[in-house]
């Protein structure tokens, strides 16, 4: 079944590049069919294969020979491994179906937000409505406990969205100009709403410090100071990710290290 997952992912992977590059531009997901963003020819079935058409075509359009960042495959493969890490998790069940959904719309809006720095708000208070209904039904399938139910989901959109709100005006405030977009805390009420509160607070822990870790090399190297624009988005991702993963097992252990002392 792993074999068949991965599989998935690899076409669902492909399926989410479309969304990467069109979306952003105002453009439709479903028609015209893939083409070449060079020469706009259409791409033949057999070259839009998941990974197998970039390396058989050595990564360039076969139409008009220009080169195809290979930010393609590596979506596919990721979209891939993380559909297959959350089946690992929770096995073929209702929770698959749920993480499948959260994993896809994370993806998304990472690559968008490194591109534009922009969070469309059909992906984060899309997703958001899209959690909050899930959060009715999943209680009913879900075999741990505590179960995840509409006021986990409640609970998390309002921390989410309030903490990082609060956290955005109050930067704005003392250093008149903005640090935080609106999409980011979209973005963080989304993932309060798949997540609840302990995911929310995770994520944005996680993600300040993956940020804050990368970001200030980054501002150096650029040397422009706080002035270099950072997206979030992508940062507050990879705490969601973590989270669904290995989060609570993370929490246990930070837990108990502090009581010890």
């Amino acid at each position: 079944m792993g074999y068949i997952i991965f599989i998935f992912g690899l076409i669902v992977g492909s399926f989410l590049n479309v969304c990467i590059y069109r979306m952003p531009r105002d453009k439709s997901i479903v028609y015209p069919p893939s083409s070449c963003p060079n020469c706009e020819k259409p791409i033949k079935f057999y070259d839009n294969i998941p990974i197998v058409s970039y390396f058989f075509l050595r990564g360039k359009c076969r139409q008009c020979g220009s080169k195809i960042s290979i930010r393609y495959p590596l979506v596919e493969l990721l979209t891939a491994v993380l559909f297959l890490m959350l089946y690992r998790k929770v096995g073929l069940s209702f929770e698959l179906f749920v993480g499948v959904i959260f994993v896809a719309l994370l993806v998304v809006i990472s690559f968008i937000d490194l591109d534009f720095q922009i969070i469309p708000d059909i992906l984060s208070i899309g997703g958001l409505v899209v959690g909050v209904l899930l959060a009715i039904v999943r209680p009913v399938f879900l075999y741990l406990y505590p179960k995840f139910g509409f006021l986990d989901a409640l609970y998390g959109v309002l921390i989410g969205g309030g903490v990082l709100f609060v956290i955005a005006y109050g930067y704005q405030l003392i250093t008149k100009r903005e640090g935080m977009g609106g999409g980011d805390v979209k973005l963080l009420a989304m993932i309060g709403s798949f997540c609840g509160i302990k995911g929310v607070i995770f994520s944005l822990m996680a993600g300040s410090l993956l940020g804050t870790v990368v970001g200030i090399p980054l501002m150096l190297i650029k040397g422009q100071g706080t002035k270099y624009a950072i997206p979030f988005g992508p940062f507050l991702s990879i705490g969601a990710l973590v989270y669904i993963y290995a989060g609570e097992n993370l929490i246990y252990g930070f837990t108990n290290i502090l009581l010890r002392r």
